[in-house]
């Protein structure tokens, strides 16, 4: 079992939550528990999916190996073979789909079939994307589209999608807090292709900081956490209520301190403890945000 935990990458379960919960509060009035834990229970197993889904191909494409800075993964010890890590993303892919089933059934009702549909194929394309980041000869990980993937699931669809399972109402300053969440979920993808850039080179696994260089990664990684800041005054102009709306601001003292220390890095295995703290850091911002929008 404990294999399989550390296979699932738990750690990286508050960056794919942080959309949902942010959508739960900007839900408002209209937020209903059942709606709340079907999402949090269908991002989750999206997530587990995709976890799982590059430990297979990574692993078998030899890019995991001895050069590896990060976590060991379960093909790559030796603990999970390819076969059952295929049984998994299988009965994790089915596990998914079938959340979503419910979730958007019970959100929308069995009368509103257009919408039902449309949710549907977010969610099967969902479980398309979590599964060629890296798996198969046109793996998009491989040509640097992780990033524009990212911010659609893990900013638009979480953000705006998950606030209208909520509302049936499409608010057209969602995109704000959408980009935040996906730019700074970006964020934490490029540290981890930082990180990865020498492996990754080797493996011909080309990401924007293989194409582009540390240095230019580096410039990147700044307007990703910078930006946000931007978008989050941009709706809270919109929808000014009071002085708790700057809530968010706390996590991005703490996130300058992480651009301090990034512009500074030049060895690899520096760029590590920072996965986990921008990835809590954007956690909090989503809670803070959200907060300071409903008190």
């Amino acid at each position: 079992m404990n294999k399989w935990i550390k296979a699932a990458r738990l750690r990286t379960l508050p960056l794919s939550l942080a959309g949902i919960v942010l959508a739960g509060f900007l839900a408002g009035k209209h937020f209903d528990i059942v709606i709340f834990v079907f999402s949090i229970l269908t991002a989750t197993l999206f997530q587990v999916l995709s976890n799982f889904a590059n430990d297979y191909g990574d692993g078998v494409k030899g890019t995991d190996n001895a050069d590896r800075i990060g976590p060991e993964r379960g093909l790559q010890s030796g603990e999970i073979t390819a076969s059952q890590m295929k049984t998994a993303i299988l009965m994790t892919a089915v596990l998914s789909f079938i959340a979503a089933v419910v979730l958007v059934v019970y959100s929308f009702g069995w009368h509103q079939f257009f919408h039902i549909l449309i949710y549907l194929i977010l969610g099967l394309a969902a479980i398309i994307a979590a599964i060629k980041y890296t798996v198969g000869k046109n793996a998009y990980g491989y040509f640097g589209l992780g990033d524009l993937f990212v911010l659609v699931f893990f900013g638009f669809v979480s953000v705006i999608g998950g606030t209208y399972l909520y509302t049936k109402h499409f608010d057209s300053y969602l995109i704000f807090p959408a980009l935040s969440i996906g730019f700074l979920s970006m964020a934490v993808l490029n540290l981890n292709n930082m990180r990865d850039l020498d492996s990754d080179k080797k493996s011909k696994k080309n990401t924007l900081p293989v194409k582009w260089g540390l240095d230019k990664a580096k410039k990147y990684h700044i307007i990703l956490i910078v930006l946000p800041l931007f978008f989050s005054q941009a709706y809270i102009f919109h929808y000014l209520k009071s002085a708790w709306q700057w809530l968010y601001v706390i996590p991005y003292i703490f996130l300058i301190v992480h651009l301090m220390r990034i512009i500074n890095i030049q060895n690899p295995k520096d760029f590590d403890p920072e996965l986990k703290k921008v990835a809590i850091l954007t956690f909090l911002y989503a809670v803070l945000f959200g907060l300071g929008n409903v008190i």
